[in-house]
């Protein structure tokens, strides 16, 4: 995997975003409780059901890749002109 600048928030923010994705969409299985580990595995899941990105293969899926395909779809969410992009 390919290092990402500012990596680190933007999986912040895809976690706060994927979070409210999902209490939007009716999934009540995350609250203020659940480890960040969880709630970005759920998130991940939950795009990958609504088919908002590609799932990845069953060998790869681990915590550090669940986390890169979150980062790499909140970039691709976000304005060009964002201040986390540049």
């Amino acid at each position: 995997m390919k290092k990402i600048k500012n990596e680190s928030q933007l999986l912040q923010h895809a976690t706060k975003l994927g979070t409210a994705y999902a209490l939007k969409r009716g999934y009540v299985g995350i609250d203020s409780t659940t480890s960040a580990k969880d709630k970005q595995e759920c998130i991940y899941r939950l795009l990958v059901q609504d088919k908002l990105i590609n799932p990845l293969n069953e060998a790869d899926e681990n915590t550090a890749n669940i986390r890169h395909k979150l980062v790499v779809w909140i970039m691709k969410n976000l304005p060009a002109d964002h201040s986390l992009l540049q």
